[in-house]
């Protein structure tokens, strides 16, 4: 009987400080692998460069789409966009002329 109580004792002030350590070990798997961890580190730098590089190709085509505005400025239009693009609306175009999409 005095074993038990011993054993008791034992296990009872043993049990906080596993717990302790348990909860401690949760918290550093969790800033090592959860989903904000260092391991994550690396596939947000990823991200992060594919994002720029998709931001250069939306900036260029918003450069481009701005020229293009200001090319159908209709104060001082460019008259070569123009004939292009009333020809281009209204598919009026010479049998012997080419016609080159832009892209």
């Amino acid at each position: 009987m005095a074993q038990l109580a011993k054993l008791r004792q034992l296990f009872g002030s043993a049990l906080w400080p596993a717990v302790a350590i348990l909860l401690l070990l949760v918290f550093m798997g969790y800033a090592i692998f959860g989903p904000s961890g260092i391991l994550a580190w690396g596939d947000y730098s990823r991200q992060l460069q594919e994002r720029q590089a998709e931001l250069r190709q939306l900036k260029a085509h918003e450069a481009a789409m701005a020229n293009r505005v200001k090319l159908l400025d209709p104060r001082h239009a460019d008259p070569d966009m123009v004939d292009e693009m009333v020809r281009k609306e209204l598919g009026v175009t010479h049998p012997d002329e080419v016609v080159l999409p832009q892209q």
